[in-house]
């Protein structure tokens, strides 16, 4: 042949060599500690306040299955007992791989992100737990951008562990039940000698209060409320 094939690999290392070894790691260096200033400066603002309510994303690169309604979380809340908090009062741990979404989406969308928004359990918001936190970032008119979400799933019977807190109604009913279960569990002729639907009635209206009592002490005793009254408040005793 009367040239030489062109080997690329060859090449490249002929012109790794025009750079200098200790210029090369300078430079990855200087990238790498850029990175890390980088995903500094975003947990910051994750824990940090804000007074931005909106973001000016590229509408044309945002995922439509990611824009979520406040009235479609506010569901959510109340469904499964969840709280929608500013990010700064999160006390969990934020994973790295959260971190590099939001630095991604920044260099994406040519911004900086601000006005975190946290759904998760209450006790995430007080110490660390494994449930699963969703992070989002406002758009504005009241749509938020789901960014990322991490942890376990919840437990599969927390809407129904959590239905008797949804509101005065749900209580109530589960109270009558549980009065009218333990009702059924006590003794024949344990008060008289002779069954009789009135003995029924008063035995239950008896175990109802008694339900009734224990649920309001506990309720009062432990700050309880109903899920529409805390789903987006940051008090602890809402």
């Amino acid at each position: 042949m009367l040239f030489k094939p062109t080997n690329i690999q060859e090449q490249l290392h002929k012109t790794k060599l025009q750079f200098s070894e200790e210029q090369i790691i300078r430079e990855v260096y200087l990238l790498l500690q850029k990175s890390a200033r980088k995903e500094e400066k975003i947990l910051k603002k994750i824990s940090g306040n804000t007074s931005r309510v909106e973001n000016s994303f590229n509408f044309d690169l945002l995922e439509t299955d990611r824009i979520f309604h406040i009235d479609q979380i506010k569901e959510i809340c109340i469904n499964y007992r969840l709280r929608f908090l500013d990010s700064k009062y999160f006390k969990g741990e934020i994973p790295h791989k959260t971190i590099s979404k939001i630095k991604l989406l920044e260099e994406k969308h040519e911004m900086e992100i601000e006005g975190f928004k946290i759904v998760a359990p209450s006790k995430l918001f007080k110490l660390a737990d494994k449930d699963d936190p969703l992070l989002f970032a406002p758009i504005g008119n009241g749509y938020f951008y789901l960014i990322d979400k991490w942890g376990n799933d919840l437990h599969p019977m927390r809407r129904i562990l959590v239905w008797p807190f949804k509101n005065i109604v749900n209580l109530t009913l589960l109270v009558v039940l549980i009065s009218f279960l333990t009702t059924l569990f006590v003794p024949d002729g344990l008060f008289s000698k002779s069954n009789s639907q009135i003995e029924f009635m008063i035995i239950f209206f008896f175990m109802f209060k008694s339900v009734a009592a224990v649920v309001i002490f506990y309720g009062f005793a432990l700050g309880k409320n109903f899920n529409p009254a805390i789903w987006n408040s940051k008090y602890f005793n809402a």
